[in-house]
């Protein structure tokens, strides 16, 4: 691929204007009446804890040494960054879900990927089975955020991997979802081929020919050019946000990158940079390079026509890490000092990197240790809108809003976090298996759903999951199980099924040692 110069050069011009009226922009969430803020999400998709040159450890990592991503670390630099910062779940579809719903995956009972309708895409794992999930995810007469966010006269644009409802369904087209715009969204959530020249098709990468599920629809314009899928997204989402401030409209973009998920394909104009590194890890830092570059741009596009005071922006990722296969070097450590990656129960499964820059209250960098988790992002974007929540949506919401914490460093009210993902991925490795888990405060019981069996960590002293204490302090496992019983029936989270019996496993606590 030859050089790629002034990516947001080629987009569509548009007359430089206020974003939003302050009349129509009502009392904002931080005091007096100014225009309403536009909010940017940027979801990379398989973005590990350690993906980034930004420390979120005790200190930088060989593995953020090896990543260059400056412009995440210019926005941390006039953001917060967080450490302990969570994904729904530890893949894909249960996040973003998440997302646009505010509530946990057991709760919407979409815990695992979606792909086509009514198919259930659960490996076979031995004893035990996955429930009756919707399999179809997020559908059109859902409560979502970009149709509050639309409601309130907000631009509300998509680009890049949506994956929030299964093909054939009304959850593949985010336009139904309270999307005015999409951009290369659909039912799937990888990409046929990350290179122009190849219509990012899967047919021309893979050299079958012919149409595949997988290929990215809406970008015919950069079909046969010199062109790497990130870039033209970037290029998209610059017309789009071009097109929202015209309309004198705030924005609400989510910019959902499909990289880094596979296929691990190198964008060439990077790859000199890392030709110390295993072929597939160098290309693989291009990929994590390319999404930092796309962020740049859409920072110095708010910075060119004159919207950056008034533009939040959120960076985070949808799991953990891949690292089970598809990679160089030894398997599972790819998010080290965490164990295992994407579709575990251990850390490295659901830790992701998070930033939140909110002009002219995060002028300066500062970081909290909170733990905090996708679907607070709900009640977050939704206060800095000064948007309510509809009280009939309210309360099933899981997720606190997040906007005290970033403006005055406000401590949030102790409580504990939940994953649940009833499913097996179909790769062997740490913690990929059918589980339930909670933190809680320093602790994490994992409920492994199979053997109903349980494991105990401490965190603070055990951040790589190493030491199971589930046999020296029973009285904490039987209080975790108690409260992971508690959350099933709140939430009306679905267990596994048991093959055997053809019935639900139960709750945790029926299952503590006593």
């Amino acid at each position: 691929m030859k050089p790629f110069v002034a990516l947001l050069s080629l987009a569509v011009a548009s007359p430089l204007v206020a974003c939003w009226s302050s009349s129509m922009g009502g009392e904002t969430p931080y005091g007096e009446s100014k225009p309403r803020p536009n909010i940017v999400v940027v979801m990379v998709d398989d973005l590990g804890w350690q993906d980034t040159s930004l420390a979120l450890h005790i200190e930088l990592t060989h593995l953020n040494r090896r990543y260059h991503t400056p412009n995440v670390e210019r926005l941390a630099a006039r953001g917060m960054r967080f450490t302990n910062a969570y994904a729904a779940a530890p893949v894909c579809t249960p996040t973003r879900a998440s997302l646009i719903t505010g509530r946990s995956p057991g709760r919407n009972h979409i815990t695992y990927w979606t792909f086509m309708k009514d198919r259930d895409t659960s490996a076979s794992y031995p004893g035990v089975r996955a429930p009756a999930w919707n399999m179809n995810g997020v559908q059109e007469g859902d409560t979502t955020l970009p149709r509050l966010l639309q409601g309130a006269g907000y631009r509300t644009i998509h680009v890049g991997k949506a994956h929030f409802g299964a093909i054939e369904t009304s959850g593949a087209d985010p336009r139904r979802l309270g999307f005015d715009v999409n951009i290369a969204g659909h039912g799937p959530g990888a990409p046929g081929s990350y290179y122009g020249e190849h219509g990012f098709r899967s047919g021309e990468r893979t050299g079958k020919g012919g149409p595949s599920a997988w290929d990215v629809p809406g970008l015919d314009a950069y079909h046969g050019e010199d062109i790497y899928l990130t870039e033209a997204l970037a290029l998209e989402a610059a017309k789009a946000v071009r097109e929202a401030v015209a309309a004198e409209r705030p924005f609400f973009l989510n910019f959902a990158p499909y990289a880094v998920h596979t296929p691990i394909m190198a964008n060439d104009r990077y790859l000199e940079r890392y030709a110390d590194l295993h072929e597939r890890e160098a290309a693989y830092a291009t990929m994590v390079e390319s999404v930092d570059t796309a962020l740049g741009d859409l920072l110095d596009l708010f910075d060119e026509i004159g919207v950056a005071d008034n533009t939040i922006v959120i960076y985070t990722g949808d799991n953990g890490g891949l690292s089970a296969h598809g990679r160089g070097g030894e398997a599972h450590t790819h998010n080290s000092p965490l164990r295992s990656g994407k579709g575990s129960a251990y850390e490295g499964g659901v830790r992701v990197p998070q930033v939140i820059a909110w002009p002219g209250v995060t002028d300066r960098p500062t970081s909290t240790d909170e733990p905090v988790i996708t679907y607070d992002l709900f009640p977050t974007i939704l206060e800095w809108a000064d948007v309510e929540v509809p009280p009939e949506h309210e309360p099933s919401l899981d997720g606190v809003s997040l906007a005290a914490l970033v403006r005055d460093e406000t401590a949030l009210e102790p409580r504990p976090l939940y994953w649940h993902q009833p499913h097996f991925w179909g790769v062997n490795g740490p913690g990929i298996w059918p589980f339930t888990s909670v933190r809680d405060g320093d602790w994490k019981l994992v409920f492994r759903h199979s053997d109903r069996g349980f494991e105990l960590y401490n965190l603070a002293s055990d951040l790589g999951e190493r030491r199971d204490l589930a046999r020296t302090h029973p009285e904490r496992v039987a209080q975790l199980a108690a409260e992971m019983d508690e959350w099933f029936e709140r939430t009306d989270a679905q267990p596994s099924i048991d093959i055997e019996s053809n019935e639900a496993i139960g709750l945790p606590s029926e299952f503590v040692p006593q």
